[in-house]
């Protein structure tokens, strides 16, 4: 039985990740509320108490090893912790951003939250100033808010963003930086001591640091439980496709968790031109590598940009005469003019759905009927939890246990 203060969690929304950030702490309480139901049952039979003065001693407690006002006047119920931690940013006319906390946070674990990828009006100076941000802006945010927090006494502070930063600058072809990395190491040496992050683009970036963590979570479970609800989709004829040779090692784990077969999209590509948008990039020839025809094609991808890989590859299968194709990505950027060619798309019947997450905001995307968006914010809660309770994280890294737990009987089902 583990227990920890919870007045010792904080979490700190930055402008563009305050959505995300309320659905995680919605969460955080949902977790909280239910292990402390547990540990009063345990402590009530082990010791002989009634709930109420379980519940008492536990407050005590709480109340002894944290400042009293943080606690509402109520000893003998369930006190709900709010974990959010008052934030100003303040917009200057010059581009100039600030952070400046407002309760105190010394010696608290705090967990800052952001969406770089959060391309909506965010707001500043308490709702007086709305701006549309670009990631530049959105990680300026992350730096002044880590700042500030250092500057407050923060006993350590995690960076929770499901979308690392420059992600895809991680290898070098000719006189370029390796941005991704460098992005680390400013994090690192701002003072941030973990980062929580969502299938990042490529794992060798953990590399460019010295002592800062990184936690990178997987929406594979989410996704086949959106697949599973899906009538007639896992049967027979159901194929997972990787759609480049980077993408294997992600598709294979589909396949395998699903017991279906994988096949393979080879893409020859002119690296002297430059892709733009989805529809005019540099994929110069495709091939395809096992049998498709007829069968409902599966695909993921870590993201998506402009999409113009997946539309190039789906309008290929649909040329070798594949039945319905779905694909999904764990970080639905849908840059530029994506949205508008998947629409175009969906109209020439180039495929059936699009499954992402929640890990960017998006409001024209929801409105789709192509696209399906799934909940990782739990995903989220629980690994804030659990870090914060010093309890094992396997089950969260490597999910293919409870994937393989939850669909044992889907040949059964299908």
């Amino acid at each position: 039985m583990s227990y920890s203060n919870p007045a010792n969690l904080a979490v700190l929304a930055c402008p563009g990740g305050e959505v995300f950030a309320d659905k995680v702490i919605a969460y955080l309480k949902k977790v909280h509320r239910r292990n402390f139901d547990n540990m009063i049952a345990e402590l009530s039979k082990r010791y002989g108490f009634e709930d109420e003065a379980a519940i008492r001693q536990v407050n005590f407690i709480n109340d002894a090893l944290s400042p009293a006002q943080q606690f509402a006047n109520d000893v003998g119920h369930y006190r709900s912790p709010r974990f959010k931690v008052s934030v100003e940013f303040s917009l200057f006319p010059n581009g100039e951003i600030k952070a400046e906390i407002l309760e105190p946070i010394r010696g608290k674990d705090l967990y800052i939250v952001q969406d770089v990828e959060n391309h909506y009006p965010v707001n500043f100076s308490g709702g007086d100033v709305k701006k549309v941000l670009s990631v530049n802006d959105h990680l300026l945010s992350v730096f002044v808010a880590v700042d500030a927090a250092r500057q407050a006494g923060a006993e350590s502070v995690t960076l929770v963003t499901p979308v690392y930063p420059y992600s895809r600058q991680h290898k070098r072809k000719g006189r370029e930086g390796l941005t991704a990395g460098r992005i680390g190491k400013i994090l690192e040496s701002l003072g941030v001591n973990r980062i929580i992050t969502l299938d990042i683009h490529s794992r060798e970036i953990v590399n460019a640091l010295d002592s800062m963590r990184l936690e990178n979570l997987h929406a594979s479970y989410q996704i086949i439980r959106a697949l599973s609800c899906m009538p007639g989709i896992l049967n027979d004829d159901f194929v997972v496709v990787s759609p480049d040779t980077g993408a294997v090692d992600r598709n294979k784990f589909y396949a395998n968790a699903l017991k279906k077969p994988l096949a393979l999209l080879y893409k020859e590509r002119d690296y002297s031109k430059v892709s733009r948008d989805g529809l005019e990039n540099n994929i110069s020839e495709i091939k395809l590598l096992g049998d498709i025809r007829d069968k409902t094609v599966f695909m993921a991808d870590d993201m998506l940009g402009t999409g113009g890989t997946l539309l190039k590859a789906m309008g290929f299968l649909k040329g070798e005469g594949a039945g319905k194709v779905i694909c999904a990505v764990s970080l639905p950027l849908f840059t530029g003019e994506a949205i508008r060619h998947f629409d175009d798309a969906y109209k020439k019947g180039l495929f059936f759905k699009i499954i992402g997450t929640n890990a960017v905001y998006q409001e024209e995307l929801l409105q789709r009927e192509w696209y399906i968006s799934v909940n990782i914010t739990k995903l989220f809660a629980q690994t804030i939890y659990r870090l914060h309770h010093r309890l094992s994280m396997s089950s969260l890294l490597d999910n293919r246990d409870i994937i393989a737990k939850l669909f044992s009987d889907l040949p059964e089902k299908a």
